[in-house]
């Protein structure tokens, strides 16, 4: 019997369904990085938004491939070998210089920036830094919501979808709260994969399909 309510959690759950996408995402991520580097590892790369437990099982870090910094608003705290965290702003990277980074990563952070202004800072900030770039991001138009995991939310008035949050447990079977979910209302600003392309002009576009429908758009330059 399909568990809907494990099916829909976040990606965090690795029974969720978002978890196998990112799980596939990643191993495309892998082919792509193996042919780029060939015998050129490590790969110094800035995974922007990114956290440990996303890095502890995968290869390419256990076997000294990717030498990874994470950077989110507050520097977190790292036990695993060549991977380290620091403080800062995915729309000011002024602490870094020109093309400090091989690559730079990303999974599901640039629709958090509140506004499109902030999305072009970061979208030239990573152009800047990395001399690579692999960025992910849910697509606006698929039909669910990826935040919320409710059909057509994006496009609901912000109160109604506030009220469906908070009042409803339509949101993978449980109430948010009230101060989180206008939190989210707040940040989210979801985009289209035309806007993808406006951000990243150069890149390439890898697409995933949940029956034969657009779920998440990825941009990448190698």
């Amino acid at each position: 019997m399909i568990n809907f309510k494990t099916l829909l959690a976040s990606s965090d759950n690795p029974d969720s369904m978002g978890h196998k996408f990112r799980n596939q995402r990643f191993r495309f991520f892998e082919e792509l990085l193996t042919r780029q580097y060939q015998n050129n590892f490590p790969v110094k790369i800035l995974d922007i938004g990114g956290m440990e437990y996303f890095w502890r099982d995968k290869d390419l870090l256990k076997n000294g491939l990717v030498e990874i910094t994470l950077l989110n608003l507050q520097a977190e705290q790292t036990s695993i070998p060549g991977l380290s965290s620091v403080a800062g702003n995915a729309t000011d990277l002024s602490q870094f210089k020109d093309q400090s980074f091989d690559l730079v990563f990303s999974n599901s952070v640039i629709e958090h920036l509140y506004t499109w202004e902030n999305q072009q800072k970061m979208a030239k900030e990573i152009i800047r830094v990395g001399k690579k770039y692999f960025v992910q991001t849910p697509n606006r138009h698929f039909f669910l919501e990826a935040h919320y995991a409710l059909p057509f939310a994006q496009y609901l008035p912000k109160k109604m979808t506030h009220f469906l949050l908070t009042k409803t447990k339509l949101s993978r079977g449980s109430r948010w709260n009230p101060k989180d979910a206008q939190q989210y209302l707040d940040e989210i600003r979801l985009l289209t994969l035309s806007e993808m392309k406006q951000l990243f002009p150069e890149a390439k576009v890898y697409k995933e399909k949940f029956f034969g429908l657009t779920k998440s758009v990825t941009v990448y330059n190698f």
